[in-house]
């Protein structure tokens, strides 16, 4: 019997046995983690945002103030 015919011999085994009883409040559960996931993913994103804004802004006045890219003044 060759490793293709196993597997294919197993599969049909675990095919042919009965689907394992589900507890009904599961659907409910795993949705209302899903949700708590998002909305952790999506505080992550703004905080990401947030940080990232105010990184440029931040950038934009140091530029305003010192201008880099002025030439140095020169000493006499």
């Amino acid at each position: 019997m060759s490793a293709h015919d196993r597997k294919e011999d197993e599969v049909r085994r675990m095919l042919g046995l009965s689907h394992p009883q589900v507890p009904p409040e599961l659907a409910a559960r795993a949705a209302a983690q899903g949700r708590g996931i998002l909305r952790a993913r999506r505080a992550v994103g703004a905080v990401v945002w947030v940080l990232l804004l105010s990184a440029v802004v931040a950038f934009w006045v140091w530029a305003a103030i010192e201008q880099p890219w002025s030439a140095p003044p020169r000493d006499p």
